[in-house]
């Protein structure tokens, strides 16, 4: 017979580090990338409320490029977070700034030292993605809380992709050398999730250059999974990017008064 008297365990908590150092110079001469107005608000501002807007994220730490923290704190400082103050902990969600590293890799280890001891999930998200749905943070969390190490947003292919021999000048033609099966592939986003302690292993163990945590945790010969992404989750890099960003949110604003 069972005890149904047991209390339940409760979820391992959550944290989420917005590794925002770079300067994107895709986007051309100006403020960081991820300080860029969308709306009238700052990417990363976008970026911060929407990992809070998941009921499961209980703290968020933003790593500043170096010698801008000052400025990433008073700007949070400065904005209606949902949940909580920059800091504070009046609320379902705490904010924290810490200053970034020479490298986005460096920039979020940092934020992993950050972390205190009771965060079991961690989330690695883009400052560059500001629109990321939370139903996509949801099923992220959930995967990671279900037994996956590592887990990625990702969503499948439109266009056929060529592998090629790149040229040694830019613009010259390039010989195609394969054609990858397209339906084997996925464009990963972010947020990333990860069990703390794999994503901290990783962190000390890699050192190749890479392009995302979750490849980190596949050079350690562990699993990554992918649930389905989102198509607003993409990545603000070049200046037609800043004019679909703000197509997406004068959308929502008419559906959802958002």
């Amino acid at each position: 017979m069972s005890d149904d008297s047991r209390p339940s365990l409760a979820p391992t908590p959550v944290a989420a580090v917005i590794p925002a150092a770079g300067r994107g110079v895709r986007l051309g001469p100006g403020a960081p990338k991820a300080l860029r107005a969308l709306s009238g608000t700052p990417m990363l501002i976008h970026a911060v409320r929407a990992l809070a807007a998941s009921r499961a994220v209980s703290l968020v730490i933003v790593v500043a490029p170096p010698d801008g923290a000052a400025e990433v704190k008073s700007l949070l400082d400065a904005y209606a977070l949902p949940g909580g103050t920059p800091g504070g902990g009046r609320g379902s969600t705490d904010f924290l700034v810490v200053p970034g590293g020479d490298s986005r890799q460096e920039s979020v280890k940092l934020g992993l030292d950050a972390l205190p001891p009771e965060y079991g999930v961690v989330l690695v998200h883009d400052a560059a993605r500001p629109l990321v749905p939370v139903d996509t943070v949801d099923a992220v969390i959930e995967a990671v809380r279900d037994g996956a190490p590592a887990v990625v947003p990702a969503l499948p292919l439109a266009d056929t992709v060529k592998e090629v021999e790149p040229a040694t000048t830019p613009g010259d033609p390039e010989p195609v050398v394969s054609t990858p099966e397209r339906a084997r592939l996925r464009a990963v986003q972010t947020p990333q999730g990860f069990d703390r302690a794999t994503l901290v292993r990783a962190h000390e163990t890699v050192t190749d250059d890479v392009t995302d945590d979750a490849g980190m945790v596949e050079r350690l010969g562990l699993t990554v999974v992918a649930v389905l992404g989102h198509e607003e989750a993409f990545k603000v890099t070049r200046p037609l990017d800043l004019v679909l960003a703000e197509a997406v949110l004068a959308r929502r604003r008419l559906n959802d008064g958002f």
